[in-house]
């Protein structure tokens, strides 16, 4: 009895061996595999004209009241609790447009249904984490749309491109009712996070560029999707934040604990095509650095105002400070230090994109309210941009 057991944890072992092995050689095709759609891309009806009018089209827009995500608040940790925490008081009015990241993962569709109750449910849980930075702003605006789902990113088809097409086309609907909604005089701060982060590039190159809008934005933060400092940010048409109270600006990071392995986003990177049109190649990833709000460098984990640590069912959470540092690696990845505890979504590679914005949650919400107030001072054009 004792040897068929002895024989069984055995089979067992080599079982977990061969399929880990196999994973690691074949993580990305199990990937493709599970969520890349396999029917053909199907066209979208566009919504109806002023659909965004209907407060059913988005999960945070004024007068949604207390069931709006993005206005939730979260509170330190009990051990910290005696420390002093951030005042909204003295920022100034401003109104915010955020983009949430992927949260359909079904291979059902290319683009996902208004009104999936999973990927909704992720949608919020996901806007209530990364959008809440932002909450000390009067306004607050992240809308539905049917996004692509996670399978469009993990194909060479052309399907992945037209589904990227059609999620854009409702959020560039979205933006230009939010900027008709919005007082012509208050300042606007863009927001978004992976798929959320494209389109907001995306809206920046064709909405805000050279339009009337663009001196009224504070800053954007496009968090979550490589920036390429010499193939896609001149096409933006702003610089990159290089002091934390510049305005007029792009922030952007990708984070990775050590030790990082972040060979499968940067070969993705390097194959890819620029907004010039040029391969990205190994040109240097924009890293904006959340801790000093600058361009690069490195801070210590004592300069992190608040990570937001979530529970296990990632919709509730509390902030922690002085857990996690940031430094800017030679790549323009964000290297976090040891692998902090936030949760099981890390990604393979010790990714921490997931957490991107958590990481340095009250970080963010510094650099927010110093930015709406350093453009409120009247300055003209981008604070700190010399040249």
């Amino acid at each position: 009895m004792a040897r068929k057991f002895l024989y069984l944890i055995a089979i067992l072992i080599v079982l977990y061996l061969v399929a880990r092995i196999a994973y690691e050689m074949f993580a990305d095709e199990i990937a493709a595999y599970a969520l890349v759609p396999s029917a053909e891309f199907a066209p979208m009806d566009p919504l109806e004209a002023n659909a965004y009018q209907d407060p059913a089209l988005w999960y945070s827009r004024p007068g949604i009241g207390v069931t709006d995500p993005a206005r939730w608040q979260p509170a330190y940790s009990n051990e910290r609790s005696g420390l002093p925490t951030q005042s909204d008081d003295g920022v100034p009015d401003f109104a915010v447009f955020f983009v949430h990241p992927t949260s359909y993962l079904s291979r059902d569709n290319w683009n996902a249904p208004i009104g999936d109750e999973e990927a909704e449910r992720i949608a919020r849980i996901y806007i209530r984490g990364m959008a809440s930075p932002f909450n000390a702003a009067n306004e607050i605006w992240a809308p539905r749309y049917r996004q692509a789902t996670m399978g469009a990113f993990l194909t060479d088809e052309p399907e992945g491109d037209k589904a990227l097409d059609a999620a854009y086309s409702d959020v560039v609907e979205a933006f230009r009712f939010f900027v008709d909604s919005v007082d012509q005089d208050t300042p606007i701060v863009l927001a978004g996070h992976s798929q959320g982060a494209l389109h907001l590039l995306r809206l920046l190159r064709e909405e805000v560029k050279d339009s009337e809008i663009a001196d009224r934005v504070v800053a954007s933060y496009a968090i979550g999707w490589p920036i390429s400092v010499e193939h896609d940010l001149p096409a933006l048409g702003i610089p990159a934040c290089s002091t934390a109270e510049q305005t007029g600006c792009v922030l952007s990071w990708s984070s990775f604990a050590e030790p990082a392995d972040p060979s499968a986003v940067i070969e993705t990177y390097s194959t890819s095509v620029g907004f010039d049109g040029e391969p990205r190649g190994d040109s240097q990833i924009l890293c904006t650095n959340p801790l000093l709000g600058a361009i690069g460098g490195s801070a210590e984990a004592d300069a992190n105002l608040g990570t937001l640590v979530p529970d296990d069912s990632m919709s509730k959470g509390e902030l922690v400070r002085g857990s996690v540092p940031a430094t800017c690696d030679t790549q323009g990845l964000l290297n976090i230090g040891p692998p902090p505890e936030m949760g099981s979504y890390v990604l393979p590679g010790n990714n921490y994109h997931v957490y991107d914005i958590p990481l340095f949650w009250a970080n963010t919400k510094a650099d927010v309210g110093r930015r709406v107030s350093a453009f409120a001072g009247g300055q003209e054009g981008p604070v700190g941009d010399e040249d």
